[in-house]
């Protein structure tokens, strides 16, 4: 009997769950390797099961979707056709001659290695928030929006009592309306967004009215909870001593800068900010694939340029879940049919074809409107800490391109540090950008997340005891 063929699926999010269930289905042998204990994503996130929460299904929409992709997976695992694999953190995935090898490290210790070969692999690695810097966001109880969400999803945890949301982007609206649900007294909703902005692009926005319908969903929540909704607004400043006490927020004129006298004093003891979403490109980029601008480059049946790599989701380009759901269907179709030695048929995916079709435009649109304030830099003070991990300020970035020449990311690094520390410039990049007046460049790391030294001298290419 011949083997089947082997896809190595990354990530385990709604984009990862479709193209493991489409791949399996059509007789491929899939491995779905993710860091977290339980599958979803940040999406699908559950509460742990020792929390006993009655009704998880109150902190989604969705649910039977995710119902539906939750039983298919239990299904394929008890048959045997797909492995589940948790709690891998993938550092590397590297390419070899007969396939591909997938270099993880193992549980929250991330100290034991684990590897994976595969025949081809497919990244549906999501993404991670964008979060601008400005005077006092370092303080305890200023989180990011999805941080505050995932708290609230995976724990039941709340990160204060008094909230205000802030930044921009449509992730703002569930966090806001999730918090208020949970008893949260959400002070405000600041969103820097013009609405004028969507109207001039309402057309290509009606054309997805299922979700104009859910966005209007959020915005009569949060009347019904008396959250006070501020358009055209920024946080200025977080204030406060061993914890955040009080934001001041201030109205935006029509070329993104602050209006004076229009600032506000609103007290809180936690704000829950961030100002969109950034691709996971990490693991794309080592092993080559074309970055278009933020984004990997994928075809029509979500192939990159490496030969027998797919990419599907967030990776792809910022779209929300049900894209990633479409995009993950196509990716895990079309791996199935060339693993299989077939020419896929465009006609077996059309109904999926034609949602990633709308949604991607309905997104291009929306991300014109969501946008951080143009001047956003001229409220980094220089003494405002900018790369957390090498406390390295707004000033020192700032001498580093007036003073000392620097023209590019790499040597604004150099010559401050920021984007040397654990998370190697996720957080800071953006802003380290925007400061330094710098176009976004590719990282170009070899790896995708640190590892131990110890790791990296036993990884074997020829390993016996690699997880097939």
């Amino acid at each position: 009997m011949t083997e089947r063929p082997h896809l190595a699926v990354i990530g385990a999010g709604p984009a990862g769950l479709a193209a493991t269930l489409a791949a399996a289905a059509r007789g491929v042998r899939v491995s779905l390797v993710d860091a977290a204990a339980e599958a979803g994503g940040q999406f699908y996130r559950q509460p742990a099961a020792a929390l006993g929460a009655r009704r998880p299904d109150a902190l989604h929409h969705q649910w039977r979707t995710w119902e539906r992709l939750r039983d298919g997976l239990r299904q394929h695992v008890a048959a045997g056709t797909v492995t589940h694999l948790t709690e891998r953190h993938v550092w590397l995935v590297e390419r070899e001659s007969r396939g591909f090898t997938v270099h993880a490290l193992l549980g929250p210790e991330q100290r034991e290695p684990s590897t994976v070969r595969a025949d081809a692999v497919l990244l549906a690695t999501g993404g991670y928030e964008k979060v601008l810097p400005f005077p006092g966001w370092t303080l305890p109880g200023v989180v990011t929006a999805g941080g505050a969400q995932a708290m609230l999803k995976g724990f039941l945890a709340l990160s204060g009592r008094t909230a205000v949301v802030a930044g921009t982007g449509p992730l703002l609206l569930p966090v806001a309306t999730g918090l208020a649900a949970a008893g949260v007294r959400v002070a405000a909703l600041v969103e820097s967004a013009d609405p004028m902005a969507f109207l001039r692009r309402s057309r290509a926005l009606a054309a997805e009215p299922g979700k104009l319908v859910e966005g209007a969903g959020y915005a009569a929540r949060l009347l019904r909870h008396g959250v006070r909704t501020l358009t055209r607004h920024t946080v200025v400043e977080a204030h406060g001593t061993d914890r955040v006490e009080a934001v001041t927020v201030a109205a935006l004129d029509r070329a993104g800068r602050v209006r004076p006298g229009t600032e506000r004093r609103v007290p809180c003891d936690t704000l829950a900010v961030g100002h969109g979403m950034l691709p996971h490109t990490d693991l794309a980029e080592t092993l080559g694939c074309r970055i278009d601008a933020t984004a990997v480059h994928v075809d029509e049946e979500q192939r990159t340029d490496v030969p027998g790599v797919w990419a599907a989701g967030e990776a792809t380009g910022i779209g929300g879940a049900v894209l990633s759901l479409a995009e993950g269907h196509i990716a895990g179709r079309s791996a199935a049919a060339r693993l299989h030695g077939r020419e896929p048929d465009p006609r077996a995916w059309a109904p999926a074809a034609r949602t990633r079709t709308r949604l991607r435009a309905f997104f291009a649109a929306l991300d014109t409107g969501y946008a951080p304030p143009a001047h956003w830099t001229a409220l980094v003070t220089d003494d405002t800490v900018v790369c957390r991990c090498e406390e390295v300020t707004g000033g020192a970035v700032r001498a580093a391109v007036e003073e000392l020449g620097a023209r590019d990311l790499r040597t604004v690094k150099l010559l401050t540090r920021a984007g040397m520390g654990w998370c190697q410039g996720r957080v800071c990049g953006p802003a380290v950008e925007g400061l330094a007046g710098c176009a976004p460049a590719p990282s170009r790391r070899p790896f995708a997340r640190p590892v131990p030294l110890g790791v990296l001298a036993d990884t074997d290419p020829a390993d016996p005891c690699a997880e097939q």
